[in-house]
């Protein structure tokens, strides 16, 4: 074979190897890439099952309970439930152990806990697991007191006379007495009394120490007026499905019974209530250095397009005309939420003719969380009577 052959086959060998080892490349970085997702990320973690969710009040908190109650029954977990006809575990008392059904007789523990209770961190732990996730959600004050003064209204001994919130804040101490009546604490800093703390003390120590405290205790705590946001945050941390924290708005009332609030009742909530205030604003804050840390903002994004996009496709699928009803206009009695105090509470009307599947996807999304709770009860516990029920 001459120079110039010998020159030529080894031209073409070297092209070729090139082209193989190209070929070769490309292969393998578009199988890298298709199992990137399988071995980084959340999908490659175990959902987290054993939770804690602690429910403060008029917090968007039935919509949570709602989202845990489905999560429960979706991985047959078991729920830490208020005992014999309970609704509460103890509130407004500080949570024992003795409000939790079959606590004694199951000998063990639970994997969720999310019902009213008012928190007391050592009983807490003897109901629930080691390596538990404790979170809980805060509302601005200014919106979660005018939401407690109309659902609580006669109920609480402060509001009863009251015509409107910004009548009782012209001059709250005229009408609050701390020692006449537990069922006061619905009308002053309230969120701090659920987190287990006493709603009528003051002072810059007491309320640092009072917060550090929450943030060793609880890992999470999501923000009301940035609901879809917080289940974004929340489905990452526990690596969790995107149907997992889609939902329905619960608990919620018609628009005519909101009250208008004078720029200067608002300011004067955030003095009325200022460990409320303290609390939120903490909590605000860490809110969105939890979403640079866990998400990013670009990722948010993202996020909470899909969750709104799966919402709009669920509540087409299961919603009939598409929006919330009052109770008289709710067909179906199982699914009328509770009524309270001057709160039109609404509710849902489910489309007919659904397969059973996607019936039952839709019921236990737009059931209201007394009926969702005792309907838990009553699979958790058959032989125990059923939660007697009593809607207003």
């Amino acid at each position: 074979m001459s120079l110039g052959c010998k020159w030529r086959y080894f031209h073409v060998i070297v092209i070729l190897v090139v082209l193989l080892s190209l070929l070769l490349g490309s292969f393998l970085n578009t199988q890298v890439s298709l199992l990137i997702p399988l071995f980084s990320g959340q999908e490659s973690f175990h959902p987290v099952t054993n939770v804690m969710f602690l429910k403060t009040h008029k917090t968007a908190s039935s919509t949570v309970i709602n989202i845990l109650y489905r999560f429960t029954e979706k991985w047959n977990l078991t729920v830490a439930l208020p005992a014999g006809q309970l609704f509460h575990l103890g509130y407004p008392w500080l949570f024992l152990t003795k409000y939790v059904e079959g606590f004694k007789s199951l000998n063990g523990t639970f994997n969720v806990m999310c019902n009213h209770l008012r928190f007391n961190p050592t009983e807490v732990q003897k109901v629930m697991p080691n390596n538990t996730f404790y979170f809980s959600i805060l509302r601005n004050p200014i919106f979660q007191l005018e939401s407690s003064f109309v659902y609580y209204k006669g109920y609480v001994p402060a509001f009863q006379k009251m015509k409107s919130l910004n009548e009782f804040l012209a001059s709250p101490l005229r009408y609050y007495n701390e020692n006449v009546s537990i069922r006061n604490t619905y009308a002053r800093n309230n969120m701090w009394f659920d987190f287990g703390y006493d709603n009528n003390k003051s002072g810059k120590d007491y309320v640092r120490g009072v917060i550090t405290e929450i943030q060793q205790q609880f890992q999470l705590i999501l923000i009301s007026e940035y609901f879809d946001e917080s289940m974004v945050l929340l489905r990452n941390t526990l690596h969790w499905d995107l149907d997992d924290v889609v939902y329905f708005k619960l608990n919620s009332r018609s628009e005519n019974t909101i009250q208008n609030l004078t720029r200067e009742s608002q300011e004067k909530v955030k003095e009325w209530c200022a460990l409320d205030w303290e609390l939120y604003q903490h909590f605000n804050r860490t809110f969105w250095q939890k979403i640079r840390e866990v998400i990013g903002l670009k990722k948010l994004l993202k996020e909470v397009a899909l969750l709104r996009e799966r919402q709009r496709e669920l509540m087409d699928i299961c919603i009939q005309d598409g929006e919330p009803k009052n109770k008289t206009q709710i067909k179906d009695a199982r699914l009328r939420p509770y009524q309270s105090g001057q709160a039109s509470i609404l509710g849902y009307n489910l489309k007919q003719h659904l397969d059973n599947e996607t019936m039952a996807m839709c019921r236990r999304m737009v059931m209201p969380e007394i009926q969702y709770m005792s309907h838990l009860y009553s699979q958790q516990f058959p032989t125990n009577p059923p939660k007697n029920i009593k809607l207003q």
